[in-house]
């Protein structure tokens, strides 16, 4: 029988949080723990979607707790209410600060067999890397999303300015000192190997599904009736509400179809956007803006969709795979996706739903509209999303690979994972 592993888990989003990547390290943390391995975590204070303090954290504090058999270490954080370029790398830097000492007295306390580093925050990453060399384990680097390119996607800084330029120095420069570099899609595989991480030490794990909790409904929809849409054909996004998805065209689909009574579009979440998109849908009587729900409500939520909408904008393709995406699929609805043909949404949504130009507004319409006026044809993309989620977004195999993932790492010989030196 193997030994079981020591892994610390650094990343700058965990429970409580309820939505993104929270969810992902949360369930493997959780999930290593359940296989007799040790996890400890080092995360922030929680914050996200709303991008303020969840109600009884926050402030100068490193608080502790145990959940789900894992030990974690909640370290402060700034957290800007408006979340511009500069003010997002200080809230990166803020959590690479603040992790510092609780890294480094773990490192020199502890030996570990892999120090697991989530991205973002990737400023945190040289300091995770570091944390492993002192503590003899194996570094681990697990790409979510490539926010340095998705931060020049959306504006949020230019890559023709110096903060620009060195960002991507830094990016780069971050990932040599890890011996495995992760990511969640084929394509942003690829992008790992053009930022030059060598083919052998690149692995896609991708995010998952809890199939089992997530699943087609046999029942109407109890959030559906609570929200007076039993009559409706629903057209839904959940999720954060932030500057990557391109939401806007959302409301510009529902305003070309104001005149269809019944269909309305249900907006479920929060983030830095949701204002400019409460402005923008104001005066349109078929958008309705909700919270997030809570995960044991999450298959009512999804189930009460005729139709699911995924927008992404066309220069963050690839950059990241959205997480909605597999639960949208785990649901068994439709989904209409805007996305550049051969990207990772684009692949992953034909033949359960259409993809229609990103920004094209009137393409969304009619691809939804071209949906719901076809039961049948619904009935059958839905039917392959969930298959599709089967097939390549169960949690057990997902995780259960990463597992032996894990022990392969352990198990190299420096010439098998490469030297590396911080």
């Amino acid at each position: 029988m193997e030994r079981p592993l020591r892994i610390l888990l650094v990343g700058i989003n965990y429970s409580p949080e309820i939505i993104s990547i929270a969810v992902y390290s949360s369930g493997m943390a959780e999930f290593l723990a359940k296989q007799g391995h040790t996890v400890e975590v080092v995360t922030a204070h929680p914050y996200f979607p709303e991008w303020r303090a969840h109600e009884g954290w926050g402030g100068l504090r490193w608080l502790k707790e145990r959940v789900g058999g894992v030990d974690v270490t909640h370290c402060p954080i700034y957290i800007p209410g408006n979340p511009s370029g500069v003010k997002r790398i200080l809230h990166h830097a803020s959590f690479a600060i603040s992790s510092l000492p609780v890294l480094l007295s773990k490192a020199f306390r502890g030996k570990y067999d892999v120090v697991f580093v989530v991205a973002p925050s990737l400023v945190a990453a040289p300091i995770g890397a570091l944390a492993a060399r002192l503590s003899g384990a194996k570094a681990w680097l697990h790409v979510q999303d490539f926010e340095v390119e998705a931060a020049f996607a959306t504006g949020l800084i230019s890559s023709k300015t110096l903060i620009g330029r060195v960002a991507v120095r830094f990016e780069r420069w971050s990932m040599r000192f890890f011996d495995r570099v992760s990511t969640i899609s084929p394509q942003m595989r690829k992008r790992l190997i053009e930022k030059g991480v060598p083919q052998h030490e690149t692995v896609e794990f991708r995010n998952w599904s809890d199939l089992e909790a997530i699943k087609p409904l046999d029942r109407p929809s109890s959030l559906k009736a609570e929200l007076g849409l039993t009559e409706k054909k629903v057209v839904l996004y959940s999720g954060n509400l932030g500057k990557k998805q391109g939401l806007e065209a959302i409301v510009r689909a529902a305003e070309a179809l104001r005149d269809r009574k019944d269909i309305v579009f249900v907006i479920a979440g929060d983030g830095p956007l949701r204002p400019d998109l409460e402005r923008l849908a104001s005066g349109l009587s078929n958008v309705i803006f909700i919270p997030l729900q809570p995960y044991d409500r999450l298959s009512d939520l999804l189930g009460m969709a005729s139709v699911h909408v995924l927008p992404q904008m066309v220069d963050a393709a690839d950059l990241v795979l959205p997480s909605k995406l597999i639960n949208m699929l785990a649901s068994g609805r439709p989904i209409v996706a805007t996305a550049m043909p051969h990207t990772g949404i684009w692949d992953e949504v034909q033949g359960a739903g259409a993809v229609v130009p990103p920004g094209d507004a009137v393409a969304l319409a009619q691809a939804i509209t071209g949906l719901v006026d076809d039961p049948s044809r619904m009935d059958t993309l839905g039917k392959t999303a969930r298959a599709r989620a089967i097939e390549r977004w169960d949690i057990s195999n997902t995780l259960s690979g990463l597992q032996d993932d894990l022990r392969s790492l352990v198990k190299a010989t420096p010439q098998e994972r490469g030297q590396k030196t911080a």
